[in-house]
């Protein structure tokens, strides 16, 4: 927890969030832990089969109180499934979105964009939601659509039409970005990538490049973050990643 905290501490999280330890004892030894983006029975499952103590995810199980634990919903049936299995389950969600070095910076990262900076900064912290970056050279709108079908290994994208004939200073947030889409057009940005946009946004892009991938594409490498993050801290650590993501059945 700690060693996650130390890059996305939990104050920056969003007051809707519930990052954090969600089940399991702070004290207790872990050994082995599995990487998900969600948790879900399968995971859990996958997790006890590999003899892991904990489960380290991105989006949080217990997201709105539970008013039972009981088998009436997945999320009651993982905490019931965690606790007799004897396997915490730890999220970190937008507190690692809003830090530096975090979600969106590996976005970045795999875009290969320079000047990287928070596009909305949180006030009083080196944090924020979503970034802004520069491509070495502007690239043309249709090369850009297919790197990022590569980047994200995507059969298809949501985009919206624009009379720009390449694209120099990109926006980016993970998951449900709509949100920031006047912050990327205040910032002067040519495209914003985001996991989900409003159908009615793309009638009001103003010429910005809207581009929607789905929320699971756009944060599919914060698994590998989380993990290098992990072991980096915790050599001695066995860390694996998810053998897929069961909420998202194509993958």
């Amino acid at each position: 927890m700690k060693a996650i905290e130390s890059v996305a501490p939990l104050r920056l999280q969003e007051e809707y969030d519930n990052s954090g330890l969600q089940v399991g004892l702070p004290e207790a030894e872990v050994r082995r832990v599995l990487v998900t983006l969600d948790i879900t029975e399968q995971v859990i499952g996958e997790a006890a089969d590999k003899d892991c103590q904990m489960v380290v995810s991105h989006h949080p199980l217990i997201f709105r109180p539970l008013r039972q634990i009981a088998d009436l919903t997945w999320q009651q049936r993982c905490v019931s499934l965690a606790i007799r299995k004897g396997i915490a389950l730890y999220s970190a969600h937008t507190n690692l979105d809003n830090a530096r070095g975090g979600v969106n910076f590996e976005i970045a990262e795999r875009l290969a964009l320079k000047d990287v900076d928070f596009l909305q900064k949180k006030p009083g912290e080196d944090a924020g939601s979503g970034i802004i970056g520069s491509f070495e050279s502007p690239v043309p709108v249709s090369e850009l659509l297919s790197r990022f079908k590569e980047i994200f290994g995507l059969d298809c994208l949501s985009y919206s039409r624009t009379d720009k004939e390449s694209i120099s200073r990109i926006a980016v947030c993970g998951g449900a970005g709509a949100f920031l889409i006047p912050q990327a057009k205040a910032a002067g940005a040519d495209c914003f990538l985001t996991g989900e946009i409003h159908y009615h946004d793309f009638f009001e892009n103003d010429g910005l490049l809207l581009c929607s991938i789905g929320h699971y594409e756009s944060e599919q490498f914060t698994q590998e973050l989380l993990i290098k993050l992990l072991v980096a801290a915790l050599p001695e650590l066995t860390v694996f990643k998810a053998a897929k993501n069961p909420a998202v059945l194509y993958k």
